[in-house]
């Protein structure tokens, strides 16, 4: 809703500089039209052809009359009439246009200099201020969106730039979309593309984030050690206060031992079994 009401109050006030613009024809400039009116009823069917004009559904034509726009608005589309003489016209095409950002060399808040493009969405909300208050509204919409994104990054930090690419691209919509308004021109929407980074700065940050994550593994395995120590701690617990469960590990470990096919076979006797043995000599 709030985009909506934008968008109305910014065509009455493109039409009400326009109506500033555009005026009464007078006295000489009636009498040559309505000749021009004459001429055309006097040479018919043959100037139906110059007085009928057709535009496209995603075109609408301004139509100049003595150098004035007429009717303070687009005509189309459709089917349309020009008087032969006095009245002229410009095609303006409605439809959504794409550009790309040609890289810009860009200083960041934090000194650093970085290489960014982007690509641009617009189309023409008005054309009679496309056609009326800019000479290539095309054009300068270009040259304005690449003084824009040098602007609004030159006031962010490399890692805002690498993190917050949403909220750079709202920022340029806006304010691009602010300084194309009195051109009949709104700005739909804007993409950064690419970053790229001085081949030293990638370095750097390459080995910063390996130390980063050597740095986490190292911490990961240590908590693994510690956990396994209390792990073997509790065991020795358990096989303290049950010595058949000791026995029972012994039996495993000669099963393991067993199924490597091993020559030799060492058999660890329980200190149990030879303090009996001792206490009978």
């Amino acid at each position: 809703m709030e985009m909506e009401t934008q968008d109305k109050r910014r065509g009455q006030s493109n039409e009400d500089l326009i109506g500033e613009r555009t005026g009464e024809l007078g006295c000489c400039g009636w009498f040559l039209v309505i000749i021009s009116g004459l001429f055309a009823l006097l040479t018919c069917p043959i100037s139906i052809f110059m007085c009928l004009k057709i535009v496209q559904e995603y075109e609408r034509a301004v139509i100049f009359r003595l150098g004035r726009i007429t009717d303070k608005k687009a005509k189309g589309p459709g089917i349309f009439f020009v008087l032969p003489c006095t009245d002229t016209f410009v095609k303006v095409d409605m439809r959504t246009v794409s550009f790309d950002i040609p890289p810009q060399e860009i200083l960041t808040k934090d000194s650093v200099t970085v290489s960014v493009d982007g690509v641009v969405y617009f189309r023409v909300s008005c054309p009679v201020s496309a056609v009326a208050n800019v000479t290539n509204a095309d054009f300068s919409t270009r040259l304005l969106a690449q003084t824009t994104l040098r602007n609004v990054l030159g006031t962010k930090n490399l890692a805002e730039l690498l993190s917050d690419r949403e909220g750079i691209s709202h920022s340029m919509q806006s304010s691009l979309d602010e300084a194309t308004d009195p051109w009949g021109i709104k700005v739909e929407r804007v993409e950064i593309k690419d970053v790229k980074l001085p081949h030293q700065l990638q370095r750097a940050m390459a080995a910063e984030a390996e130390a980063t994550r050597e740095a986490r593994a190292k911490v990961i395995a240590a908590e693994g050690e510690m956990n396994a120590s209390r792990a073997l701690k509790e065991a020795s617990l358990v096989i303290a206060e049950s010595p058949s469960a000791l026995q029972l590990r012994y039996l495993q470990t000669l099963n393991t031992i067993a199924a490597e096919k091993n020559s030799t076979i060492i058999f660890p006797l329980p200190m149990d079994v030879m303090s009996h043995f001792m206490n009978r000599k």
